[in-house]
């Protein structure tokens, strides 16, 4: 199979590269990923994940590879959008609100294919409901140091599970890489699986 640049840094990301045996090689794209006072997750996310794709364009240029796949990860609660958080102060703040609530977890994949030279990029949503979790709970979560470097401060994938009630839609887009969706669109777009 081809080769595929992944524009980030996220170690889950890279573990679900691994799962579906895709080659590929890191290339974080460094960009500024603050979002703006009154922002649609949708847009946002999906505007991150192009502009990493064309970031590693920009720096590749000559040597450019057939495929490169940009992703961003938001949580969303009534308008407000929660990335990473800076330190641990931030990751208590939206962790605290985020507690007993419902909030709303997108993730936008972006995928250049050089044959086509366009990018296709897809958005995936879905909803993360929150038991209500004590000062005391929120403290030993901070400790753990698994807010560092997510969206919205937590990972599903380790001891923030404890705290989830439901997941509507499919958990790999809280993650950072919707699973179905992702292999769709490298389908989609003529990736060639098995070559």
């Amino acid at each position: 199979m081809e080769p595929i640049i992944l524009a980030s840094a996220s170690l889950r990301r890279q573990e679900y590269f691994k799962l579906l045996a895709l080659p590929f090689s890191i290339m974080p794209a460094r960009i500024d990923e603050t979002p703006p006072a009154v922002v649609n997750p949708i847009e946002f996310t999906a505007d991150l994940a192009v502009r990493k794709v064309k970031k590693v364009i920009e720096t590749m240029s000559s040597r450019l590879p057939y495929w490169i796949c940009g992703a961003d990860t938001v949580v969303t609660l009534n308008g407000e959008v929660f990335g990473k958080p800076l330190n641990r102060d931030e990751a208590k703040s939206t962790l605290t609100r985020l507690s007993g609530r419902e909030h709303e977890v997108v993730t936008s994949m972006a995928l250049y294919n050089r044959r086509k030279d366009k990018i296709d990029c897809r958005s995936v949503s879905c909803f993360v409901d929150f038991a209500p979790f004590s000062d005391e709970e929120i403290e030993w979560y901070l400790n753990t140091s698994e807010w560092q470097g997510v969206a919205g401060a937590y990972r599903i994938q380790g001891i923030a599970a404890c705290f989830i009630n439901s997941i509507k839609g499919c958990p790999s887009t809280v993650v950072g890489l919707p699973l179905r969706e992702f292999y769709v669109m490298l389908r989609d777009n003529g990736y060639p699986y098995g070559g």
